[in-house]
């Protein structure tokens, strides 16, 4: 580093030098050497982690007993310090960690989603991301086009400012994405809704005062504990709770759906 900074000073005041000169005095093939050293030396020193601002200080001086080689490692960003692995006065060697610093100001929360959930969501649709008790609205920037080999669902990004500091990486966060795609239809409880003995969705229709049979029903999207479904009118009745319990004693032979 020292002799990196000895070559900027002396490609610097060459620099001021030709200038100085002019053009008229100094040949086009020597303004353009000077340059170029200029450049590259100026390179070294930044890529060796001198900020611009350092840079300009450290000419501004231009004093050659200052190419020490010392100067203060200033971080490119801001944040927090997640590790320091290293000792004071230790030789660093080329490539080597010395911190680790999170800027979590602003982060992706990766949301998993059914193919078919996927399929309605766009990139800049709004999300609602909550941690603990609290809600942090973000929007959808990335989705992904491969599906998860175990989980058999699809990835999005959605992009969060965190400015309280609420939510940190490798945090687990419920997220509720607005779709895009208007889809008409009703809106149950998850408990309303159950598979029947050959897989599809049904619910427990009221026929009669104290009489229910079952009804097949397509579910459009689930969000949370309800569910959006269409398949039955509007004003009818329907077992909204214990669903599953009717469904049971049905099976079992001890439950009469029709009140008989």
């Amino acid at each position: 580093m020292a002799e990196a900074q000895g070559e900027l000073i002396e490609a610097n005041s060459e620099l001021r030098r030709v200038k100085r000169l002019g053009k008229k005095v100094v040949s086009g093939k020597r303004f353009v050497n000077a340059e170029i050293a200029y450049q590259l030396a100026y390179a070294k020193v930044n890529a060796f982690g001198m900020t611009k601002k350092q840079i300009k200080s450290f000419l501004r001086k231009g004093d050659a007993t200052q190419a020490t080689g010392a100067f203060n490692l200033l971080s490119f960003q801001e944040g927090t310090v997640m590790s320091d692995d290293f000792v004071v006065g230790e030789l660093i060697e080329p490539g080597q960690v010395l911190m680790s610093i999170s800027d979590e100001s602003l982060l992706w929360i990766e949301a998993r989603l059914t193919p078919e959930d996927a399929a309605r969501i766009q990139i800049g649709a709004t999300a609602h991301v909550q941690v603990g008790q609290q809600w942090v609205s973000g929007k959808v920037v990335q989705a992904r086009h491969s599906l998860d080999e175990i989980t058999r669902t699809l990835s999005v990004n959605i992009e969060v400012v965190n400015e309280q500091d609420t939510i940190h990486p490798g945090q687990f966060v419920h997220v509720v994405i607005e779709s895009n795609v208007k889809q008409q239809g009703i809106v149950l409880p998850v408990e309303a809704v159950v598979r029947s003995p050959d897989g599809h969705w049904q619910v427990f229709v009221e026929i009669s005062e104290g009489q229910f049979e079952p009804k097949e029903v397509t579910v459009l999207q689930t969000v949370g504990d309800q569910m959006l479904i269409e398949g039955i009118d509007v004003g009818m009745t329907i077992v909204s709770k214990g669903a599953f319990f009717v469904q049971s004693e049905i099976a079992k032979g001890g439950f009469d759906p029709h009140n008989h």
